[in-house]
Parts: C-alpha cells; structure tokens; sequence
C-alpha cells in the first residue's frame, strides 16, 4: 500500500474513514519508509531488524532462515500469546519458478516482460459486492474469533493480520468503486528529465512500454484506490472487535504495509521502483501513552518496528538490530533521530541493484554501473526531475552518506555473484536445452536467439 494513500494525509481521492479513525487515536508517520521494494526483502528485512545487505535477503525467492530469530521469537520467549493469519513471505525458498529466475537473470539485461500488461489485470465487478477479497476477509474473521478468546484473561498477547490486498491484480467490485469520486482521481505527472536507463528496463520487464490511454489509467488508479478502501474496511473490522471487546485501553494497534504500488506513476505498475509510490509505506500507531491526532514528519522506516515492539512490550533490545525505537516519538519526547532511512533493491524487475538514501528533503538513488538520481522532494515530490547534474556536490555529499552506511558496489557485485552462482545451479539440473525451453516457457513476449546469446555473454562475463 502506498504509504500517502490515505485521508489522514489528505489524499484527495483515499476512502479510509477507518484508517483516519484510527490515525485520530495516536501517531501517524508520514515519511515512513520500507527497507527493500519487494515483499519477501522487505518482509525479512522488518521481521529481523536488519538491513537487506546485513541479511542478504536479496529477492522474493532470498528472504531469511525458516529457524533465524524475529521479533516474534523474543515476544513468545517473554510469554505471550502470539497469533499469525495472513502472509508472513520472509523466508527463504518460496515463490514461483519465475520469480526466481527472472531475478537471478537481471545481469544479462534480457528486455522481455515478466508480467501481463497492467491493463490485463484490471477487473470490475458488477453489483453491491463487499467482501470481493475474500481470503483476506477470511483473516478478518479469524482474527476476530482469536480476539475474543484472548478477551477472557490478561495474558499479554501478539496477533498479526496480514491481507494481500491492495496488491494487484486491479480487481474492486460497483460497491467499492463507488467511493472513489472519479473526479478527484488524477492522472500521474509526467518526468521532467528523460527516463533513467535502469527504469526503463523496468518498464519493458513490468510490460509497460508504449503509451497507456488516459482512461485505462484512471480506471486503474481508480481501482486501486477502491481496493484500499475495501481494505480499509477490513481494519475497521478488526479495530471495533478490539473495541467491543474492552481491550481498547490496554492494547496498541499499528497498521504498516511492506512496500507501496505505482499505480501508473513513471508509467510502471507494481512495486520494485525506488520512487516514493513504491517505497513510502502508511506507519500508524495508536495505544496506552501515544499521543493522539499527531502526525510526524520524521523519517522512519521498517527496521525500526523491531525496537519499537521491544519498548511496548517492556523487553530488551538485541545488539543487532539496525533501527531505532520509535517510543520517544510516540510519547511526545524529543527523539533526536539521525534522520535519515535506507532503502535498496536487488531483484528481478531491475538489472543492476538499486540504493536509496533519503535525508532531509534529499533522496539519493545510487545505481551501480549506472548515474545517480537525485531529488527534492520538498520542491519535487513527484520526482519529476533528476538533479544529479545540476546539484553535483549535494549529490556527492549524498552518495558519501550512502557510502558510510552500505559499501554499494560491493553489496551489488555480491548480490550479482549470488544470482549467477543460483542460475548456474539450475542450469546444471535442468541441462541446457531444457534451461532455454522453460526460459521460453517464463517470459511473455519469444525467446529469440539474440537472447540466448545475451545470456551466454552474461554467463562468460
């Protein structure tokens, strides 16, 4: 979910009456970022408090260990209660075929398109459909049952509800699309300077090439938007049980996603870019001592939930984790944050890694064989134009920050090392015919011969 897709943070065409309810009850960040733009990085990344490079959980096939220690491990040691419904995705090993081989290629550049067009994904649903989602609303109801048997004693406990939804496919129902006055959907703003080479492999990887007609993209952001309001449906669900069941005072509540959507924006769908449609993530949290309809500008990211849970649950912290507890925000204390966050991508949709650094009104994006990327976000929050030229010493100054806080060119080489070494791997169970055929089989535009041939160069280099 895109973390600026909410009224609380006046997005002119968000429903989330829920969502705002609960950001009136305590603090909402509004630059909270995710550590990695893909759900099992940025999963594995939130679950340990580590960062992407200190973990190595490089794509959606390369999270953590099945055994490696969360915070739901310290939590349950201390003797609570815990409960999971929903997707957890940071462990290693899971995923499709595709999603592992499509990232373990990225080095040899093939442009061919690892998804549908955005617009293949886009589905309605005529009628007063509510529950158009049901697994998640699944997780609802089964989060409810569990509350209400927790309700019956003081036992301390944990529940994450985890939903799918608002991932794509774009599929809402008259019910919800109804809320979304069409009139305040916008078409995104076009970029000012000329797109950035690693995006535009991007673009031909997400199939979004070529142009897209104004009302395909309206009616896609405009079913995104409808998908956040039925999820934002769902919260409020959970958030009247905790009510109902007298656990209100006595209980926090805090609503993240692991990474956000571009919904059209830079003319991409999906997640994997590092633009702020992507890697902005909603951060709210609400319970016993927070301050109440408070909305933070500090940047945050998810690596900090890890210390934060230890400080509500009264635990101590591991030496290792790499973020910073929010409490002192929460409080309304002076936190004294270095502020700053760090966000990075190693996976399939890009063929090259991808590091971001966000400090002050400046985001740095270091693409390694590649120039930089650098914006204003106060002047240019849409990110239209690329100052890295124009302001060259900012940008030196940013990419020495970057560099104190991860050596990127040796993270990107390791983490290019590790595809090749798995696409090796596979190559020798498969045998080489059978490796091209089912090549051919994953992507969906031809495997030519001209692609045979880049994957071999790649493969020599």
């Amino acid at each position: 979910m895109d973390g600026r897709v909410m009224g609380c943070v006046k997005h002119l065409a968000a429903y989330t009456p829920n969502l705002d309810q609960l950001a009136e009850r305590g603090v909402v960040f509004r630059n909270a970022y995710c550590n990695s733009s893909q759900c099992c990085p940025s999963r594995a990344s939130r679950w340990s408090g580590r960062h992407i490079h200190e973990i190595e959980a490089w794509n959606n096939y390369k999270g953590i260990d099945a055994d490696a220690p969360t915070y739901l491990t310290h939590l349950e040691n201390a003797g609570y209660r815990t409960q999971v419904y929903g997707k957890t995705d940071y462990v290693s090993g899971g995923h499709s075929l595709g999603a592992r081989v499509y990232a373990w290629t990225r080095g040899a550049g093939i442009r061919l398109p690892q998804k549908k067009r955005p617009t293949e994904s886009l589905k309605h649903i005529p009628g007063d459909v509510e529950r158009v989602h049901e697994r998640d609303w699944q997780h609802v109801d089964d989060s409810v049952a569990w509350l209400k048997a927790q309700s019956r004693d003081d036992e301390p406990f944990f529940l994450n509800c985890s939903f799918g939804i608002p991932h794509p496919a774009f599929v809402s129902s008259d019910w919800w699309l109804d809320k979304i006055d069409i009139d305040r959907v916008a078409l995104p703003r076009k970029p000012v300077t000329e797109r950035h080479p690693v995006m535009d492999y991007m673009s031909a990887t997400k199939h979004c090439e070529g142009e897209f007609d104004d009302e395909d993209v309206l009616a896609i952001r405009r079913t995104y938007y409808a998908m956040i309001a039925e999820l934002d449906a769902m919260v409020g669900s959970v958030f009247r049980a905790v009510s109902d069941l007298g656990l209100l005072d006595r209980t926090y509540i805090i609503f993240m996603s692991d990474h956000g959507e571009m919904n059209m924006e830079h003319d991409q769908w999906l997640k994997n870019a590092p633009y702020e449609a992507s890697v902005r993530v909603p951060l709210m949290i609400s319970g016993p001592g927070v301050q109440e309809e408070t909305v933070i500008d500090d940047l945050v990211s998810l690596v900090d939930f890890y210390p934060t849970l230890m400080d509500i649950a009264g635990l101590p912290h591991l030496e290792d984790l790499d973020g910073r507890s929010l409490m002192s925000a929460l409080s309304g204390e002076s936190g004294g944050r270095d502020q700053r966050v760090l966000c990075q991508y190693h996976s399939n949709f890009a063929n090259t890694g991808i590091f971001i650094l966000r400090r002050g009104p400046w985001k740095y994006i270091a693409y390694p064989g590649y120039e930089p990327q650098l914006f204003n976000l106060d002047k240019d929050p849409a990110e239209l134009t690329n100052l890295a030229r124009d302001k060259r010493e900012t940008a030196r100054n940013m990419d020495r920050a970057l560099r104190r806080m991860v050596d990127y060119p040796v993270v990107d080489a390791k983490a290019k090392a590790y595809d090749r070494e798995c696409f090796l791997k596979w190559q020798r169970s498969l045998g080489k015919k059978k490796c091209r055929e089912t090549l051919a089989e994953l992507f969906h535009a031809p495997w030519t011969e001209e692609h045979t041939e880049q994957l071999e160069m790649w493969l020599k280099g």
